[in-house]
């Protein structure tokens, strides 16, 4: 029987570790098959992308309130977005702009958290 409120944690962890694996994936492509500027957009795409994966997986399955599920969401949301963009952009060779909106998820997200753990 699967606890229903452990799901989106387990969900969240198990995304985590795709974005980790990913990073990894691209960061061995930029410094194989890029240079550049190209070049470090796609290893700042992998460094959050690994970062923020790396916290997902670790965080989530911790995070039992709402505030620290939403921000960890925000978290996931954000590396789609930001890490997601740079790399469409250098991979696909066609601008995106939603980059910044990444940012900010990933901020808010972050500040969400925290707000969160400072309470508990």
């Amino acid at each position: 029987m699967i606890d229903s409120d452990r799901k989106p944690g387990r969900w969240l962890a198990a995304n985590g570790a795709v974005y980790a694996a990913a990073a990894v994936a691209l960061s061995a492509y930029a410094a194989h098959a890029v240079q550049g500027p190209a070049q470090a957009r796609l290893q700042t795409a992998a460094l959050f992308a690994f970062g923020h994966g790396v916290a997902l997986a670790a965080l989530s399955r911790q995070s039992q309130r709402m505030p620290a599920r939403f921000g960890l969401a925000m978290l996931y949301a954000g590396v789609l977005l930001f890490s997601g963009s740079l790399a469409f952009n250098v991979l696909a060779q066609w601008p995106t702009t939603l980059a910044p909106f990444g940012g900010c998820l990933l901020i808010a997200g972050w500040l969400l958290y925290a707000v969160d753990a400072a309470r508990r």
